[in-house]
């Protein structure tokens, strides 16, 4: 490799001494500096230097995220140790491995095993399996950011204790980009009392953030209509960049710009492509092979291509709207330009020109490197009970002994010793409320105390439901004349009608029929939709909260001097004329009354669903004051109540309605949290086993789940309302859905504010936006058009 003229960098040679002294770690480097040879060329070094300590063998798991960045990271060690004249085998193994090369592994394990934190677990669930790990010495975790603060992480934490039982000299090493907590990311992978250290690389990444603008400036901003307008501008940075990955926040977003482009510029035909997670893997494989060798001029993507392998060619990163959060952005810009010293450049696209502002608050926190933290999840009880499982099926477990082990790990660190005690009993005899159904007893206890699955058929049913992610059924797509296009979810293909067409991978399709879990469909030409897929809308972070709102507060000083503010100086003139724009300690509400009714907007600046929290929980306050019931509609700045009634809202009790006294209490009066819980308790039933989703050739539909999950539920609330699964849904709805923790931090920011109340008859350049986004769900697009233009044309008259 030094031949190739390629010297190391100083935190390279950190890490391969630190490695060689017997220390665990993490390792800190921006994109494209080699993270990945800074911990596996540490482990062929020490056994260049100490063979001896080395036994024939597996020596090295290696744990990514995604499991098509395992081929090429397999690659490139490979063509490493083939370079030094190791004979080593680098393998592979996930669930696009060929049941023969599985089957040779367990014979015969490679040096270094590429797995997922899945096919890690299902290696655990073999017989005899301590056999393949005798001979390890280190457990490396790529992309570990990517994995804290997930169900997936936490499968990570559990097989890592059980590699460190196994192998007590175990050293454990992640790789990480830069993340706001860093130090608990460590603790979170090394809880153990070990030598341990982390490692920061001191190369910087340029970063060159170029706006794209509009021709002009609409004074009454709105998301989704400059995509047209701006296609024809992204066009020529397209032409004139090598290569360019184009990322758009959403899959149905993705299809749109792939049309958009093609339309804007018809010769792309051939030389851009589409990919996300629903797309033919083959075709997926095609485009990433095609894009590392430069024969693709452009990809549009998703986060399905955030993470992976230098694509060299790429020197341009298009993000289409905003990324909402600083190390979402950063990954992405990191994209392009991804040799060391490069510098990696990211054109930003409005999707309305409000967005301008957050590309203004991305420069000033890529500046003063404020990035968020992962915060990892706690007390996974689903997580434990399939793990427990796992072990069951494989050589079955001592409860004691296990339990000793789990309380180390950072995320059971709190458990108690009676949620240990309901979580055997669950497995043994379905707990004390489902102990009268047999399927539930599915661990038997052997006369020494060992608990072990007998069952062949629940041990293979268990195999094929592992995991930490519970999608929604998803639904082949073929060719009614033969081929596979991809995936799409259920609840998408269930609102279409036969003959309705769709856009996936780029072409649009008309349903001919469906059948056992297949769309079969025909090419067709004109207008259609693409499916937008659950959870597709991410949330503003709260750091780039904070920055957005210091943006704001300073938008109009004449000495400001970014080009994003300039250019929106009409527009926020306008906001500031009709209304006020908020400072950084100021609380701004809207009270606007129109031919439609009465609207109350409100600006936290918290993310979308902070708001959907807030505006139930301020409709419930109003409503309290008296009888009066509201449509709701948010986006990342804020949110709308609409009724028909005057909304008696006023200076005097603005502080009632704003107050942290009895938040969640409020909160919970203000939605409904069984129902949310009950919707929730699905995936943490799949998730235990208490539910089975895949069955041989046959997976159960998102309906079915649900009702069984939901009748389990019942069961639960009924005869064990006390259950541990039944508390973890409770505690996720309030931590993920409602946000508990950031919701308290609003609020007490929004006590400390100044409240600037403001009335007005007419639309400001803040709250159209989520006025429009109100309609956009009840309206088809002409409809919708026809109807901006006349609130449009409304707002200028008054």
């Amino acid at each position: 490799m030094m031949a190739k003229g390629n010297s190391p960098f100083k935190f390279q040679v950190d890490t391969w001494k630190k490695f060689g002294s017997g220390y665990s770690g993490m390792v800190v480097a921006p994109t494209g500096f080699g993270k990945t040879f800074s911990v596996f060329l540490a482990l062929v070094s020490d056994f260049l230097t100490y063979p001896d300590k080395y036994k024939k063998g597996l020596k090295m798991i290696w744990i990514t995220p995604l499991r098509s960045l395992s081929k090429d990271i397999a690659k490139a060690m490979q063509e490493a140790i083939d370079e030094i004249g190791l004979d080593w085998a680098v393998g592979v193994r996930n669930g696009d491995t060929d049941p023969k090369v599985r089957q040779q592994q367990v014979k015969n394990m490679p040096e270094i095993l590429v797995v997922t934190p899945e096919s890690l677990h299902l290696l655990l669930a073999q017989k005899n399996h301590q056999r393949f790990f005798n001979s390890m010495h280190c457990v490396a975790v790529d992309e570990w950011h990517e994995l804290l603060g997930s169900k997936r992480g936490v499968m990570v934490e559990l097989g890592i204790s059980q590699l460190f039982h196994y192998v007590p000299k175990l050293k454990i090493w992640g790789i990480t980009a830069t993340i706001g907590n860093l130090d608990e990311a460590q603790d979170v992978l090394i809880p153990y009392d070990v030598k341990k250290t982390k490692i920061t690389a001191k190369e910087l990444k340029k970063i060159d953030i170029i706006s794209v603008f509009p021709d002009e400036v609409e004074l009454l901003p709105w998301a989704g209509h400059l995509g047209q307008k701006l296609a024809d501008k992204v066009v020529p940075i397209i032409l004139e960049s090598k290569s360019t990955i184009v990322f758009t926040n959403t899959r149905s977003q993705s299809e749109m710009w792939y049309q958009l482009l093609l339309n804007a510029y018809p010769d792309f035909a051939g030389q851009i492509a589409i990919h996300h997670s629903s797309i033919d893997a083959h075709l997926r494989i095609w485009i990433e092979e095609n894009l590392s060798s430069g024969k693709l001029k452009a990809v549009v993507s998703t986060s399905s291509l955030d993470l992976g392998i230098d694509f060299k060619p790429v020197d341009t990163v298009i993000q289409i709207g905003s990324a909402k959060g600083v190390a979402r952005f950063l990954q992405r810009a990191g994209r392009s330009g991804h040799s060391p010293f490069e510098t990696s450049k990211i054109f930003c696209v409005p999707t309305h020109s409000l967005e301008l502002i957050e590309v203004a608050a991305l420069k000033e926190a890529v500046k003063q490197k404020v990035i968020e933290p992962r915060e990892p999840v706690v007390l996974c009880f689903d997580v434990l009970v399939q793990f427990l499982m796992t072990l069951a099926v494989g050589d079955g477990f001592f409860p004691q002994e296990v339990y000793e082990r789990i309380k180390k790990i950072y995320t059971f660190q709190e458990i108690r010793d009676e949620e240990w005690k309901a979580m055997v009993d669950f497995l043994t005899i379905g707990g004390s409320a489902l102990k009268s159904y047999e399927e539930y007893h599915k661990v038997v206890v052997m006369e020494d105390g060992l608990h072990k699955v007998t069952s062949r058929k629940i041990a293979m049913l268990h195999r094929m439901n592992m995991g930490a992610i519970v999608s929604d059924a998803m639904l082949k797509v073929k060719f009614i004349s033969g081929g596979y296009i991809g995936m799409v979810e259920e609840y998408f293909i269930s609102r279409l009608k036969k003959e309705e067409k769709f856009i996936l991978a780029g072409r649009v399709l008309e349903v001919a029929m469906i059948k056992d879990m297949t769309v079969f469909v025909r090419a067709s030409k004109g207008k259609a939709q693409a499916p937008s897929y659950l959870g597709g809308r991410l949330p503003l972070s709260s750091n780039l909260g904070h920055f957005l709102r210091e943006k704001l507060s300073g938008a109009l000083n004449p000495k400001a001097s970014e080009k994003e503010l300039k250019f929106l100086h009409p527009l926020l003139a306008n906001q500031e004329k009709r209304s006020h724009i908020p400072k950084d300690d100021e609380f701004l509400i809207e009270l606007i009354k129109n031919r439609e009714g009465y609207h109350l907007f409100m600006y936290p600046f918290e993310g979308r669903l902070v708001h959907e929290v807030m505006a139930a929980l301020i409709a419930y306050r109003i409503s309290k004051l008296a009888p009066i019931s509201f449509s709701m509609a948010m986006n990342d700045y804020g949110f709308e109540l609409f009724s028909d009634k005057e909304i008696p809202l006023n200076e005097h009790n603005l502080e009632k309605i704003l107050t942290r006294d009895n938040l969640m209490v409020d909160v919970i009066s203000s939605i409904n949290s069984a129902e949310m819980a009950r919707r929730k308790f699905r995936d943490i039933a799949v998730i235990s086993g208490m539910v089975v989703q895949n069955f041989p050739g046959q997976q159960r539909s998102n309906k079915a789940l649900q009702s069984s999950a939901g009748l389990i539920f019942k069961v639960l609330e009924d005869y064990d309302p006390n259950h541990f699964l039944v508390r973890q849904a409770y505690t996720e709805v309030f931590n993920m859905q409602l946000q508990e923790q950031r919701l308290v931090e609003a609020f007490k920011r929004i006590e400390k504010s100044k409240f600037i109340l403001r009335y007005s008859d007419k639309f400001t350049p803040l709250s159209f936006p989520i006025k429009v986004d109100s309609l956009r769900q009840t309206l088809t697009s002409e409809n919708l058009d026809a109807r901006i233009q006349k609130l449009i044309q409304q707002s200028r008259k008054m």
